[in-house]
């Protein structure tokens, strides 16, 4: 212990003592200072420290809802999940700290302040007293006179019971200050290490705790740098889909009308003007959608749908060329009809078309419910549906020998077809019919959501197909496109989804492979390729040099001289050449893999296109493989000849019947102002002026608004058969023509 006062000094009183009195009386005083103010400072870290845990718990929580937001990430879930847990650990040894440091203040330094210092302020109170009875009796005592023996007696009592109190009090004193200077080293020293030792279990703890968390941290920052290489490359692509597509889609075109999955089956949906039924008959833009055997529409995507028709197999649709606003049909049903507007005549067609295809499969899905029918019995309703899309560019419903189910078994007895063509799920009743491959019902949902562009899906069991349709699936097949969309998986070394994968999973494959063609072989750049090439878009073809009357036939199609570098024409090119004679869909098919243009034209062959080249080579396949990637039927070469018109010059007889059939146009004429049915008549060949007649008074019927005959839609399909099955009887020229 040290002595700060010393008792013999204490005992004498000496000046000295008292100097150091007055000394340690100081210190204590500033001690006492210090010790309230470090208090005062402890209770304002404990204050603030509870605030930060607060905020800390509530940001925390706050990361939480964000990361909640949206649809639930497996990675960012497990992530948040070891943190926050790693975070509430770490707060919850701080609020330990707290509690440590909250403990020792009270134990050490308020003690110290309570007990200690007030010991010794007593102290110092009696001693002070003592001193001043002290001071008195030693006055009182050298005040009494000599003569005075009595008083002089009793003022040396006094002064020798002064003297012993003060000296008892001076010992007192001397030793609370001597205690309260050792107390307050050993309080406040202790009261720091208590502290550092509160403060290494804190940080020993969350050292602990991250350290736990050192394997999963470096696999998080791996995974994470390689998230944003992944996200880089797909920003990259994103920005350069947004470059095309905004130079395409600028040009103020109508969207397409969505196809989709939905809850209740195939959805088609968009918006169309509507005229109300009230007296002002105004018009109002909804949004139109044809699901669950109903077409219904909404304004707002909450707000609930209104039913337009309850059942379309209890209406038919009908063009209404007579309204005062341009491209409007008419939905009629048995109660009321419903007089819509389209915002283009392309968008016409198609919902028309969706309208019809819809009551086909309402009917046809009605026939398998209730009692199956055989081949040949159809509906008479479903007939004249159907007859409205003969000649309008919409789908005609044909004669399947053996039913759906027989188009099912032929389609899927292709080699690969068995398998869904992207997930390989096993017996796939679904087709894309412009790709030529089966499809799952998942997978073939995630085609629609794609758009008509990419995929147009129809159902093996459910849709009625066209002979040349089934021949052209059959003749594709999904290991001769997979050879062409999949072509780099094995070298990219992509995993292909199986059956059991996510639709997440699928859908990002069938976009991968479909719209950014990322597996494709890359050809070399288009410049210095050989091959003719189409004029610029914009400008109009160069027509040739003016001739005489050109022989009927002039246009066709010879075999192309053998090139043993195919890959180096331009696409175009290279679809012009393969639909040539002899025809090669799988070379087609991987020119529109690699963006050739369905509407090429040859500048060096009259300006030809590839469903010219393809009419010239007569060949059915060819001509509905390129009809059915969007190729224009009515598109002319340079002398105004379009597809009909060669047709009609070589005698094809099933080609004019699909173009009548995909919407040709009746009227239109070539350089020497001859339509197709002048033309079938000077070449005297008697199937293809029967057609061209039936199909000019199946016009004239429908301007009128009259439903048809059954025998135009018989004599239609009886061509189309025989086209697809028997060739051959189709070759009739002008020695078998009859008197019509």
């Amino acid at each position: 212990m040290t002595v700060k006062l010393d008792f013999e000094e204490c005992l004498k009183d000496s000046p000295r003592f008292r100097a150091s009195i007055e000394l340690v009386e100081a210190e204590v005083s500033e001690l006492e200072t210090r010790l309230e103010k470090l208090l005062k400072l402890g209770t304002g870290l404990l204050e603030s420290g509870r605030h930060y845990l607060a905020a800390s718990r509530a940001f925390i929580v706050g990361i939480c809802d964000l990361a909640h937001l949206g649809p639930p990430e497996p990675m960012m879930a497990e992530c948040l999940d070891k943190f926050t847990v790693s975070l509430s650990h770490k707060l919850d040894s701080h609020a330990e700290l707290l509690d440590a440091i909250q403990h020792t203040l009270q134990q050490q330094i308020q003690t110290l302040v309570k007990e200690g210092l007030r010991g010794f302020r007593e102290a110092r109170r009696d001693f002070w007293r003592g001193a001043e009875s002290l001071e008195a009796a030693l006055t009182h005592n050298a005040e009494v006179p000599r003569r005075r023996a009595q008083e002089a007696e009793e003022a040396g009592a006094a002064l020798r019971t002064a003297r012993a109190a003060y000296r008892g009090r001076a010992l007192d004193y001397a030793l609370q200050v001597n205690v309260i200077e050792d107390k307050r080293k050993f309080d406040i020293m202790e009261f720091v290490l208590r502290l550092v030792e509160a403060q290494a279990t804190h940080f020993q703890q969350g050292h602990e705790e991250l350290s736990r968390l050192a394997q999963y941290r470096k696999e998080l920052g791996a995974q994470l740098h390689q998230l944003v290489l992944n996200s880089a490359r797909e920003k990259r692509d994103m920005e350069q889909r947004h470059v095309l597509l905004k130079q395409k889609e600028l040009g103020g075109e109508e969207p397409e009308p969505s196809l989709r999955e939905g809850p209740s089956g195939l959805v088609m949906e968009g918006h169309l003007f509507k005229r109300a039924s009230n007296a002002f008959k105004t018009w109002s833009r909804r949004w139109f959608t044809i699901q669950s055997n109903q077409l219904v529409y909404q304004k707002k995507y909450k707000d609930p749908v209104t039913v337009v028709v309850d059942d379309l197999r209890l209406c038919t649709v009908k063009l209404c060329p007579d309204s005062e606003r341009r491209f409007c049909f008419e939905v009629v049903s048995t109660s009321k009809s419903c007089l819509l507007q389209a915002d283009s005549e392309r968008l016409l067609q198609l919902w028309v078309s969706a309208v019809q295809s819809s009551i086909a499969s309402a009917f046809s899905q009605a026939r398998l419910d209730d009692s199956p029918r055989g081949p040949g019995q159809g509906s008479g309703h479903l007939a004249v549906g159907s007859a409205a899309t003969l000649g309008g560019g919409g789908m005609a419903r044909g004669r399947e020998p053996g039913g759906v189910g027989h188009v099912a078994a032929q389609v899927q007895s292709v080699d690969g077809n068995a398998q869904c063509c992207d997930c390989r799920e096993p017996a796939p009743e679904w087709a894309s019919i412009n790709l030529g491959v089966t499809l799952c019902i998942q997978c073939s949902g995630i085609h629609r959501s794609l758009g008509v562009h990419f995929s147009k899906v129809r159902s093996l069991t459910l849709d009625s197909w066209e002979p040349e349709l089934v021949k052209l699936m059959c003749e594709l097949g999904n290991v001769v496109i997979n050879q062409i969309y999949e072509a780099r998986v094995e070298a990219l070394a992509v995993k292909k989804p199986g059956p059991s994968c996510s639709r997440q999973e699928k859908e990002a494959w069938i976009h991968a492979k479909y719209v950014e063609k990322k597996f494709l072989t890359k050809l070399p750049e288009i410049r210095g390729r050989r091959g003719g090439r189409g004029p610029p878009r914009g400008q109009p073809p160069v027509p040739p040099k003016p001739s005489l009357r050109p022989r009927p036939g002039s246009f066709r199609s010879k075999p192309e001289p053998p090139s043993d570098d195919l890959g180096s024409l331009h696409p175009g090119a290279l679809l012009f050449r393969a639909a040539g004679h002899p025809p090669s869909l799988p070379t087609m098919a991987d020119a529109l893999a690699h963006g050739a243009d369905v509407n090429w034209v040859n500048g060096s062959r009259e300006n030809a296109t590839p469903l010219i080249q393809a009419t010239a080579a007569n060949s059915l396949l060819a001509c509905e493989f390129l009809l059915q990637n969007g190729a224009n039927v009515n598109q002319a070469d340079s002398a105004g000849r379009g597809p009909l018109h060669h047709a009609t010059i070589l005698g094809h007889t099933g080609l004019a019947c699909l173009f009548l059939k995909r919407g040709a146009d009746l009227e239109a004429r070539d350089s020497e102002g001859r339509d197709p049915l002048t033309i079938a008549v000077e070449t005297a060949n008697a199937d293809i002026v029967t057609l061209l007649r039936l199909a000019k008074m199946r016009e004239v019927e429908a301007a009128q608004g009259q439903a048809g005959d059954e025998t135009y839609l018989d004599i239609f399909r009886d061509f189309s058969l025989m086209a697809s099955d028997d060739p051959e009887k189709l070759r009739r020229r002008s020695h078998d023509l009859h008197t019509l």
